[in-house]
C-alpha cells in the first residue's frame, strides 16, 4: 500500500502537469507579467498586485492603503462610479479586492475570452483614477464603520490589535491594516491622492494571469492596455528595523466580552529574513504539529484531553515581508483560567523543546501540510495568489514550486532546534482579554483580526 505522502506527491505532480508552464515577462514601463497555464476549464483569473500595504504606512495616515482600495471602484474619466463592477458582472465575471500589510490586490474571474475586459479596466484605473471628495466622504464613513464592526466590537480582534502594537516598537508590522480610528477620522482626500500617485504605477505592479490562456496572447493584451502607462519613480520605504526585545512583554485588554482570551507571540524569522533557509519550513511544520487539525497536539491535549481550553491554536506565516511571529492562542473552558491556558500552552512548547517529535507524528503532519498545498493548487485563484504574494513581498514566485520538497525535508531535529532557538521568553509577548460585563441586550462579536476587505 502506498503511503499517504507518496499519494499526495503523485497528485501534486498530476496537478502541476494540468496547470502547465509559467511564463514571466517585463514590459518596458516596468510592469511585471506572470502567466500560468491551466487548461482544465475555459476560465481565467486575472490579478493586479501593488507592492504597498499597511506596513508601508506611517503614523498619521494609517489605513490609507485600505481606504484607497475602496476608492479604486469610484471611477475614472472613461468609467463613472460603479461601472467597473457592472461591466465585469455583465461579462459573467466576479471581482473584488483586498488589502494586507504587504500588498493590495485586485482580481477578476472571467471566461477566458473576456480577459481583455479585465485588462482594459485595470489599466484605466491604474493611472486614471478619479478621486472625488464626495465619494471619499462616503467611503471613509464606510471604512470607519467597518473598523467598528471588525475590530472595536470584536473583543478578540481588539486584543490582537493591541497585541501587535505591543509586540513591535519600531517595525510597521504594528500598524493595523484598517488603520487607527483617529487617523481615519482625520484622513483627507489629498492623503489618498499622494498615496495613489506614489505607489499605483506599472513599475510597482505585478499582473498575474492563471487559466486557459496562451502566454504570448496574454503578453499582447498586456502591451496593448498597460504598455503605454507611464512609470513613477518608486522610492522604497526606509527600513524600520525592530530593536532587539529585552524580555517578556504583557498587555492587558479590558473590553466587554463573554469569555477571556489570550494570545502569545514569539518573534521568529520568515523566508525573507531567515539566515538559515530551512528554519521557516521547520517553523511551518512546528505550527502544524501544534495545530494541524483534530489530531494535532493542542486540540488533543488541551481541548479534548485536560479540557482546560475550549479552543487553542497556533499560527505562522513564512511569507511575511518583515519580522514574523509564531502565534499561540486559547480560550479557557468552564471554570478554568487564562493562567491555566497559558501554562498549558507553555508546556506544549517545552515538550517540543525537550523531546524529538516521533517519526510517525512527523510523517503524518508533513503529509497534512503537503496535502493542503497540493489540493489548493487545484484552484487557479490560489495559484495566482501564491505567485502574487511571493512577488510582492520580494521573493521569487518559483519558491512555490519547492514548498513540498522543503517541507518534506524537515527533520525532527530541525523542529526541536527552532523551538529551542526562537520560542523563548525574551522574544515573547502575551496579551490577555479581561472581560468586562456585557451591556444588557448586547452580544460580543467573535472573530479574527480582519484585513480582508471588499468594496
Amino acid at each position: 500500500m502506498r503511503s499517504l505522502l507518496s499519494i499526495y506527491l503523485l497528485l501534486g505532480c498530476q496537478m502541476a502537469l494540468a496547470a502547465g508552464a509559467v511564463t514571466e515577462y517585463q514590459l518596458e514601463n516596468g510592469l511585471k507579467l506572470v502567466v500560468k497555464e491551466d487548461h482544465r476549464a475555459p476560465v481565467v483569473v486575472s490579478q493586479v498586485w501593488y507592492k504597498v500595504g499597511a506596513s508601508y504606512e506611517h503614523d498619521g495616515i494609517t489605513g490609507v492603503s485600505h481606504v484607497l482600495e475602496h476608492m479604486m471602484f469610484k471611477g475614472t474619466d472613461a468609467h463613472p462610479p460603479g461601472e467597473f463592477s457592472r461591466i465585469i458582472a455583465e461579462n459573467g465575471g466576479r471581482e473584488n479586492a483586498f488589502t494586507s500589510k504587504d500588498y493590495t490586490a485586485y482580481f477578476q474571474r472571467l471566461e477566458k475570452s473576456r480577459l481583455a475586459v479585465s485588462f482594459e479596466l485595470e489599466a484605466d484605473r491604474m493611472r486614471n483614477l478619479h478621486l472625488q471628495d464626495k465619494e471619499f466622504q462616503k467611503e471613509i464613513n464606510v471604512v470607519m464603520e467597518e473598523r467598528r464592526l471588525r475590530t472595536e466590537d470584536k473583543p478578540t480582534s481588539l486584543t490582537y490589535e493591541q497585541f501587535l502594537a505591543s509586540a513591535f516598537i519600531s517595525s510597521s508590522v504594528r500598524i493595523p491594516t484598517i488603520g487607527w480610528m483617529n487617523d481615519l477620522e482625520n484622513m483627507e482626500l489629498r492623503d489618498l491622492q499622494a498615496w495613489y500617485q506614489r505607489w499605483y504605477a506599472p513599475n510597482n505592479a505585478i499582473v498575474v494571469v492563471v487559466g486557459d490562456v496562451e502566454p504570448e496572447e496574454v503578453l499582447a493584451l498586456a502591451k496593448k492596455y498597460f504598455g503605454s502607462l507611464q512609470p513613477e519613480e518608486i522610492v522604497p520605504p526606509k527600513p524600520r528595523l525592530e530593536p532587539p526585545q529585552k524580555g517578556k512583554r504583557y498587555v492587558n485588554v479590558q473590553a466587554p466580552a463573554e469569555v477571556p482570551y489570550t494570545i502569545m507571540g514569539y518573534k521568529v524569522p520568515v523566508l525573507k529574513t531567515a539566515v538559515e533557509d530551512w528554519e521557516p519550513y521547520a517553523l511551518e511544520v512546528l505550527a502544524n504539529i501544534l495545530d494541524g487539525g483534530d489530531s494535532a497536539r493542542l486540540t488533543r491535549e488541551l481541548v479534548r484531553g485536560s479540557q482546560v481550553a475550549s479552543s487553542a491554536g497556533a499560527g505562522y506565516d513564512l511569507y511575511d515581508r518583515q519580522a514574523g511571529l509564531f502565534l499561540l492562542d486559547g480560550t479557557p473552558a468552564g471554570a478554568h483560567t487564562i493562567a491555566e491556558v497559558q501554562q498549558a500552552l507553555f508546556e506544549e512548547v517545552q515538550r517540543l523543546q525537550q523531546s524529538l517529535v516521533e517519526a510517525d507524528e512527523l510523517a503524518r503532519v508533513k503529509s497534512q501540510v503537503i496535502a493542503s498545498d497540493v489540493y489548493e493548487q487545484d484552484s487557479p485563484f490560489y495559484q495566482a495568489m501564491k505567485v502574487g504574494q511571493l512577488e510582492t513581498v520580494g521573493l521569487d514566485w518559483k519558491l512555490a514550486d519547492v514548498y513540498v520538497e522543503r517541507i518534506n525535508a524537515v527533520t525532527a531535529g530541525q523542529v526541536q532546534a527552532v523551538a529551542k532557538k526562537y520560542l523563548v521568553e525574551e522574544q515573547l509577548t502575551i496579551a490577555e482579554l479581561d472581560p468586562l460585563p456585557m451591556e444588557a441586550g448586547s452580544t460580543a462579536r467573535s472573530g479574527g483580526n480582519g484585513g480582508d476587505h471588499g468594496h
